[in-house]
Order: C-alpha cells, then structure tokens, then sequence
C-alpha cells in the first residue's frame, strides 16, 4: 500500500485536490465556508461557557478561547475525515468499478481532502497564540506527530465503514451518532479533573482524547508525546487495531464492490 501510495502519490494528490474543490464549487463564498463554519461554532461555544455558565473548565492562566480551539480544531479534522472516508466507495463508484484503479486509496483521498482546510485551521491556531503572546518553543514540533495519528486513525476507519458501507447503508447513520457522542465524550471543553480519576482510563479508550491532549501538550503544557508513555502506548494499539481490521475487512469485500455499486 505504501509503495502504490509513491507510485501514485501525483493522482492521489489531483484526486484530493478534486474532491475538495468539488465540495465548495458553485457556492458564491467558497472555501471561506470550509473555515467560517467551525469558526462560528467554536465562537458558540465559547460564548456559552464564557458568558452564559461563567465557568472555566480550568483554573490556569490560559485564555480559554486557546484552550478550546486546542480541542475543536483537531475533533473537527477527525470528525470530517471520518464521514467523508466512510462514503469514499460509494461516491466513487465510478472508479471503483475501473479494474486498473486501486479504490484502496480512496479513503485516504478524503482524508487529505479534509487535511487541506486542518491545516490552514492549526495555521489559524498558531497565529492566535502568537498574538496572545504565546512564544514558538520546541514542543511545537510534535505537532506533525499528532497530526499524522489523526490521519493514521482516520485511514483505518475509513477502510473499516467505507466497506461495510457498501453493503449496509445504515452505517452512515450510525457513523452519524457515533461521532455526535464522541463530541460529548472528548474533552473539547471540558477538562479531565472534573471526572474522578478511577474513570480516566474509560475515558481514553476514546482515542480523540489523546490527540486532544497531545494538542494541549504542544501548545501549553509542553510536556512530549512519549512523557505520557501509557497512552501514547493504547492509542497506538487502538490505531493498530483499527488500521488492521480496516485493511482486513477492505481487502476482503473488495472483490464484491463493482456488483453492489
């Protein structure tokens, strides 16, 4: 897979392109929307836990509008690359059914579809801790780290629902509510101390939360990725996992997506 993704990394890159162009062609903002639309509701949300509660979820010195865009932007590039990777087969029908076309690539298509705008949103990240007077350090270069976990996670589950998919429909629904929950359960605005701390490692078999936490690592706590030895160990394993499955279940309904589609 590696190997096809060299080999073919100028259409896989014409094709992410092409998919993120065709999402916002035909409307009169454009690409503005691709960031207006998590730029609105991050401004909700923190409107609501600013001046509606009138609570912070903690008690340090950082503006909380810093610590909750540490949180939205990496769930909004996870919660995208996931939906789109889901529908990546049946979207693409066409290509699918094209004998010399390895679809195995789809799901990475969205994804770096959606890697495109993340990037511009962390750019955006960057630039709002420098005018808060955020100096660069040197743990902001584990900031690709995480970034490729998110894409390495989003690749496995895209094999995984974008094959199911095919075949049950209801996936798509399901995907849906899965990752409206996980909104909730992810500590996007909400910090770990007010959860008692026997139930911290339920918490994190959602993987987001590393990713999450790692962003807070990077930008204001400084610690490094293998500080955290444990979790950075489980989410590995669950984005192993994930990634394995994935590819298993992919290659093996694979030879029956041109007779459904």
């Amino acid at each position: 897979f590696l190997k096809h993704i060299k080999e073919s990394r100028k259409l896989l890159f014409v094709l992410a392109y092409n998919d993120f162009k065709q999402q916002y062609l035909g409307s009169y903002l454009g690409i503005v929307w691709a960031v207006l639309r998590p730029a609105l509701f991050i401004a909700v949300i923190w409107f609501v836990f600013t001046h509606g509660f009138k609570s912070r979820p903690t008690d340090d010195d950082t503006p909380f509008a810093l610590w909750l865009l540490c949180g939205m932007i990496p769930w909004f590039f996870f919660a995208e690359s996931v939906s789109k990777g889901m529908s990546a087969i049946v979207s693409s029908a066409y290509l699918v059914k094209k004998v010399a076309f390895r679809v195995s690539i789809l799901p990475l298509v969205k994804v770096l579809s959606s890697l495109g705008i993340h990037l511009v949103l962390v750019t955006l990240l960057v630039l709002a801790f420098l005018l808060h007077g955020f100096f660069p350090t040197v743990y902001w270069l584990q900031l690709p780290y995480y970034i490729l976990c998110t894409v390495v996670l989003a690749l496995g589950l895209g094999w995984l629902t974008s094959s199911i998919r095919v075949f049950v429909k209801d996936v798509g629904e399901i995907i849906g509510v899965v990752i409206q929950f996980g909104f909730w359960l992810t500590p996007i605005f909400w910090s770990f101390k007010i959860i008692p701390e026997q139930y911290h490692y339920l918490i994190k078999f959602n993987p987001m939360v590393y990713v999450v936490e790692g962003f807070r690592d990077t930008f204001i706590y400084q610690v490094w990725f293998w500080e955290k030895g444990a979790d950075t160990l489980q989410f590995l394993a669950m984005t192993g996992f994930f990634l394995v499955v994935g590819a298993i279940v992919f290659k093996r309904l694979r030879p029956h997506f041109g007779d459904v589609l």
